[in-house]
């Protein structure tokens, strides 16, 4: 699909830009969940508090989101994807310092955390500007025919982002430098430093789409550059219509074209992150391992089901050619028995192997509420609906990992065999609900 024509170079470099700026979003967050569990426990911290620094964020990217991708349709994708990395990359280098002042006692442990839920909120801010800039440009150079595979593969970033993160996070926890310990901070330092590396190569390597440069009234055009060929060849009917339309069209949450795929997503989304919030409290309890012994546990059934997801976007969904209604039905099966197991395992390997379960479905939900979202619009609302998709993806993680936490407390297999259940009735819902763009 990717550089099948003659000017296939230039196409694959600038997907590969954007598959990186995923990429390296989804390791940074990743690694950073895989060590704050122990993190959190060996600062004596409650285990509520590690779920809200990532449910505050997520709050402020529910609102941010829509707002970015309404700007990028009129200030062009690259400003919006340099504001994203940007944003994440200053996030996690605060982040960093307020976790060292923790680990160094400069500061309490409570206090620590509520320093770094704030530096958080930057990333919820700004970071939310990145996704939908990059899901709305993939989209205007695609095809309809090529837009579920093309989408799919750009989701998988996350899924390979979620293997290198717990897999490189360990490799990053330093030791003492001038007599300072670093420790679990060196993953949230490196990958800011990632994340610059990032930012300036999409700086000098994705061309500037800002709509002065087509001659065109900012608020008359989608944003998505004419000069950009499709993914798979010549100009595709989504991107000639985007640089040249005279409207950008604004799609709400509750549009009807739309409306069922956003309730789809949302209760997806709750179960993902209920679950995988709770994941790392799982294996220090189930495992009885002392917090600073959970790291590699931990890494190991994260990478489990980051790979059976990775499996979904790269092995199976190119084969199988399924419809986005077909992807999300398919997956919430997978997900609905994985999460159950999960929540009734008791060792390495079973977490591991059911998590991977679980895991694989979820590689099929995600893709196919993308696609689904994006195929029921037109190209002039492309923009307006990536926003409300990077911001249904946030408002899982407001009371997601809130809610999972809660449960794991109160009984530790409630998080899990709740979003199975969750799972069951929107096997229903979607049935019913969910209809494939013709």
């Amino acid at each position: 699909m990717i550089g099948a024509t003659t000017d296939g170079p230039k196409i694959d470099r600038r997907f590969a830009l954007m598959f990186l700026v995923m990429l390296t979003i989804a390791a940074g967050n990743t690694a950073l969940q895989s060590v704050l569990p122990a993190l959190g426990r060996s600062l004596g911290v409650a285990d509520s508090a590690v779920a809200a620094a990532f449910s505050v964020s997520a709050l402020l990217w529910v609102i941010a989101a829509p707002f970015w991708a309404n700007r990028s349709d009129r200030h062009g994708r690259r400003a919006m994807i340099l504001l994203g990395v940007g944003g994440f990359s200053v996030s996690l280098a605060l982040c960093g310092v307020f976790l060292l002042a923790g680990i160094n006692a400069w500061i309490g442990g409570t206090a620590a955390f509520l320093c770094f839920i704030g530096g958080r909120l930057i990333y919820g801010t700004f970071g939310a500007a990145a996704p939908p800039a990059v899901q709305a440009l993939v989209a205007g150079e695609t095809t309809r025919e090529e837009r579920t595979k093309a989408l799919t593969l750009l989701a998988s970033a996350f899924g390979l982002g979620t293997i290198l993160g717990p897999a490189i996070a360990p490799y990053l926890i330093l030791g003492s430098i001038g007599g300072v310990e670093i420790g679990l901070a060196g993953p949230a330092f490196l990958f800011a430093v990632f994340g610059v590396a990032v930012w300036v190569t999409v700086r000098r390597m994705l061309p500037d789409d800002r709509p002065k440069d087509w001659g065109v009234a900012p608020h008359e055009t989608h944003g998505a550059s004419s000069a950009y060929p499709s993914i798979g060849g010549a100009p595709t009917g989504a991107s000639v219509a985007a640089a040249t339309g005279s409207y950008v069209e604004h799609v709400g949450y509750t549009d009807p074209r739309i409306r069922a795929w956003m309730i789809a997503g949302l209760v997806m989304g709750h179960a993902q992150a209920m679950t995988g919030q709770a994941i790392g409290f799982l294996v220090i309890d189930r495992l009885h391992l002392a917090p600073a012994l959970a790291l590699e546990p931990t890494g190991i059934v994260l990478m489990m089901g980051a790979g059976a997801a990775l499996l979904a976007q790269w092995g199976i969904i190119p084969r199988l050619n399924l419809t986005p209604r077909q992807l999300v039905l398919t997956g919430l099966v997978l997900a609905a028995v994985g999460t159950a197991l999960t929540g009734i395992a008791t060792s390495l390997y079973t977490i591991a192997t059911a998590y991977a379960l679980a895991s694989l479905g979820f590689g099929f939900t995600r893709p196919g509420f993308t696609a689904g979202s994006s195929l029921a619009v037109g190209a002039n609302a492309q923009g307006s609906v990536a926003g409300k998709v990077t911001s249904i993806n946030g408002a899982s993680f407001v009371l997601g990992p809130s809610i999972g936490v809660g449960l794991y407390e109160a009984q530790h297999s409630l998080p899990y065999l709740v979003a199975g259940a969750a799972c069951v009735v929107m096997i229903a819902y979607a049935y019913v609900a969910l209809r494939d763009a013709k």
